[in-house]
């Protein structure tokens, strides 16, 4: 079975196996995301409150499979993006359910690549 080569890392300039990360890489990594947590609001501020938790959970009773793959619903996710619009947050058109899967992985990539897009 062939493997892939190795790569040389942009941050110290070795070759590790495909997929490997280094520490430095790793580090920076980290820094990175801390970076962009300090600057996010947190959930409360950005609307997900105790009446999101009712409302998500009277969803999730009336919609209890994941829309992506019909395993178990896990939460309550926004279709479309909301960004702060309280209008489109409330939207019930704009809510669907999925499993944690299904969330955090293909919805957060497909989320990424239209933000690249634009």
């Amino acid at each position: 079975m062939p493997y892939r080569a190795p790569a040389i890392c942009t941050y110290c300039n070795q070759a590790h196996p495909a997929g490997v990360k280094c520490e430095r890489a790793l580090q920076a990594n980290r820094e990175r995301k801390a970076r962009f947590d300090q600057k996010r609001p947190t959930a409360r501020q950005r609307g997900y409150t105790a009446q999101w938790e009712r409302e998500s959970k009277a969803f999730m009773a009336v919609y209890p499979s994941c829309r992506r793959c019909g395993q178990r619903a896990a939460l309550v996710d926004h279709i479309e993006p909301h960004r702060g619009d309280q209008e489109l947050f409330w939207r019930r058109t704009n809510w669907q359910p999925l499993c944690t899967p299904c969330h955090s992985s293909a919805k957060q990539s497909a989320e990424r690549r239209d933000q690249k897009e634009k």
